[in-house]
């Protein structure tokens, strides 16, 4: 298995800018490494709330954050019931908040979860292995027409009611139950001259079961307004999303915080990874980050977006962790 390779982690970092006693949120820690980067850059009594759906994840973030000791709080949940989470540890508001969205490296890169379309696996997909739904559930059963919706608005897939026809026929025949199993299918559903464009065939639906099976985008846009009104006055709430789908929820949400007042947008454009960090992780190059501060009482401070370390780079786009 890979390295856990934090993407954006300077980026990340900058817009942040975490201060000694600062309260933060990993709202999905992963395998800990911007964390224990956040951790480390500010030293002192800060504290770090870390929540992740992966126990899994969770195990590997224990394992890296432990030299921090009880600065570290650690939570198997999902970033969207921070509300509770903050409760329980007595927090009101914090300095900051971090979400890495979609898939990890560790989930992509073991067969067993079923995430990946170049390894055989079973047809898993859950972040969250206590969750009933999986992905060969959502195939099995789902209708001709839900599974043709879900890869049309999830996977922005052109050829969405061909392949769910071709899925519905399939499963006729016998249960589909493997990973390997799916592609195949969405290859023949696919026609040739398209299949050689656009990257690997079953990119988009497994991207779009994915979504569907872990319930990736529900709330997201209510979470990040209400989430922003947990920071303290300069807090920063900091989004790195990997699809278009995501980027979107992201950039309507921050749009609108800063539209009212109390609020400002530290990143006009959304930030990418250069060209090197794209040449040790390749997975990086679909990242795109945006960051929103609160502001404290009185006008806008002045000033533009921090500096974001070597590489790193506004993006004029708007369009996996």
């Amino acid at each position: 298995m890979a390295p856990h390779q934090p993407v954006l982690l300077e980026a990340a970092l900058a817009f942040l800018a975490p201060r000694r006693g600062g309260r933060y949120v990993d709202g999905t820690v992963g395998g800990g490494g911007h964390a224990a980067a956040l951790l480390a850059a500010v030293g002192g009594d800060a504290q770090l709330l870390a929540i992740d759906r992966d126990p899994q994840a969770l195990a590997v973030a224990r394992r890296r954050l432990a030299p921090f000791g009880d600065r570290v709080h650690l939570v198997h949940g999902d970033f969207r019931d921070l509300e509770r989470h903050l409760a329980s540890l007595g927090w009101d508001r914090v300095d900051g908040i971090l979400l890495d969205l979609g898939v990890s490296s560790m989930q992509l890169d073991d067969p067993s979860r079923g995430f990946s379309y170049q390894e055989e696996g079973p047809l898993d997909m859950r972040m969250d292995p206590g969750q009933p739904l999986t992905a060969a559930d959502l195939v099995n059963t789902a209708s001709r027409d839900q599974l043709a919706r879900w890869l049309a608005e999830y996977g922005e897939e052109r050829w969405a009611g061909r392949i769910a026809d071709f899925i519905v026929e399939a499963r006729r025949r016998r249960p589909i139950t493997t990973t390997t199993e799916l592609v195949e299918i969405v290859k023949a559903a696919i026609p040739a001259r398209a299949r050689r464009r656009g990257g690997h065939p079953a990119r988009r639906t497994f991207q779009a079961l994915r979504i569907a099976v872990n319930d990736e985008l529900r709330g997201l846009e209510g979470f990040l307004r209400a989430a922003a009104q947990r920071l303290r006055p300069g807090g920063r709430l900091v989004v790195i999303a990997f699809h278009s789908l995501e980027d979107r929820a992201v950039k309507r949400a921050f749009r609108d915080l800063a539209a009212g007042e109390g609020f400002r947008l530290l990143t006009r454009k959304p930030v990418t990874p250069g060209e090197e960090e794209v040449r040790r992780n390749p997975r990086s190059r679909s990242a795109k980050l945006r960051a929103l501060q609160r502001l404290a009482a009185g006008p806008a401070p002045a000033g533009g977006e921090p500096r974001t370390g070597a590489g790193a780079r506004a993006s004029p786009c708007d369009a996996t962790r």
